[in-house]
């Protein structure tokens, strides 16, 4: 080999070993960007799966965003990662989805959907020193047990029912009025918190029956109620329910006005009662709401996650969405995802999102929550108010 040759192949290989050299530097900087994980948890199976997958997606929405923006810390690129729980509404599966969690070490958790699997996962998420928002849980309880790091982002029971309890009365000018609740954490709590407006608003609930959040079969209470001639039933509880519930009011000639909280208040909530759903024949109230400037954000988000998802937004989808950036931007601007280093900057936070403006008091509650009031209309939700 002559000295020409050689020397050109020692420059190749110097060339090749340099590419090589360059190739695996840019994987280990890739290999680098920080990974933070994120839990959800919602039921994505049983009768309210509509519900789950609809939290579900929001938060992958927001996870995918926030990927897609490059965010930093210190000079790592954060990568978000979503380990998604089922908890089928049962807070026996609940407990077990949040050791799950625990055990991965996520560094927070959004989550649960009902009160009745957030309060007893939220015991285990203290014990760990794990942030937990929950996007749709509104018993009192949850934010009242003293965890440091237990937040909502939306108005509780206490907001809920009440604003139900007193348009029963002034507004639709209920003179009897009839409640069951479906023995959960929430159904009865938001059951108990309108029954104290009705009663505050000088009406008469003239009577009080109970379901289960399984049932299918109402005629035996229903009946019972019928005797009173109520003209208001209210029902604490979820859609699932809800609609064979109207279904089987209609069939026993009961044409009082059904009302009911955020868990009624979905857009299945029409095919679940058919042709039982009359129009204005339904009053629900959601935890949540814009209005003015605010409502352009939130169309905007519904008509990104229909094109997205093939789907319309149920009920929580957006505060689920808003709770995962609000978590990220706690944890950027405390410069960690460290549970103990992003918890003060969590408790601090001002958020706006698509849901309004996230500020928490010192409980974990949103403050100057909303409620947005509707109806039915074709098939369709209506809005009537948003209050506070």
């Amino acid at each position: 080999m002559n000295f020409s040759a050689h020397r050109s192949m020692t420059v190749l290989a110097v060339a090749v070993s340099t590419l090589v050299l360059a190739a695996c530097g840019k994987k280990d900087a890739a290999s680098e960007a920080q990974v933070i994980k994120i839990g959800h948890v919602g039921p994505v199976s049983g009768a309210i799966a509509h519900l789950g997958k609809d939290n579900e997606n929001g938060a992958r929405m927001a996870i995918e965003e926030l990927n897609a923006a490059g965010l930093k810390m210190g000079d790592k690129i954060i990568k978000f990662e979503l380990l998604a729980e089922d908890d089928a509404a049962d807070p026996k599966q609940g407990t077990a989805a949040a050791q799950k969690l625990v055990d991965a070490k996520v560094n927070g958790v959004i989550g649960h959907l009902n009160s009745g699997t957030t309060i007893p996962a939220s015991q285990l998420y203290n014990a760990a020193g794990i942030p937990q928002i929950s996007p749709s849980a509104t018993n009192p309880k949850y934010t009242r047990q003293g965890y440091a790091g237990a937040f909502r982002v939306v108005a509780d029971d206490v907001h809920l029912g009440g604003t139900l309890g007193k348009y029963a009365v002034e507004t639709l000018k209920g003179k009897s009025i009839a409640v069951i609740d479906d023995r959960t954490a929430y159904g009865q709590g938001v059951a108990e918190e309108f029954k104290k407006a009705v009663a505050a608003a000088g009406g008469s609930v003239v009577g009080h029956e109970f379901t289960t959040d399984k049932a299918s079969d109402f005629n035996a209470i229903l009946t019972t109620l019928k005797a009173k001639k109520p003209d208001v039933v209210f029902f604490g509880g979820m859609d699932a329910v809800a609609g064979p519930m109207l279904r089987q009011m209609k069939s026993l000639g009961i044409n009082a006005k059904f009302m009911g909280g955020d868990g009624i208040c979905t857009a299945e909530l029409a095919k679940l009662a058919g042709d039982a759903m009359k129009d204005e024949g339904v009053i629900c109230a959601e935890a949540g709401g814009v209005e003015g400037e605010q409502k352009v954000g939130m169309d905007k988000f519904r008509a990104d996650f229909k094109a997205k998802y093939n789907a319309e937004v149920q009920v929580y989808a957006p505060y689920v969405y808003d709770a995962v950036k609000v978590m990220a931007t706690a944890m950027v601007n405390a410069g960690s995802a460290d549970p103990a280093k992003y918890l003060p900057a969590l408790k601090s936070i001002n958020y706006k999102g698509v849901t309004g403006n996230i500020v928490f008091d010192e409980k974990g509650d949103i403050k100057n929550g909303a409620l947005t009031l509707y109806t039915y209309k074709g098939g369709e939700r209506a809005q009537l108010a948003v209050v506070r």
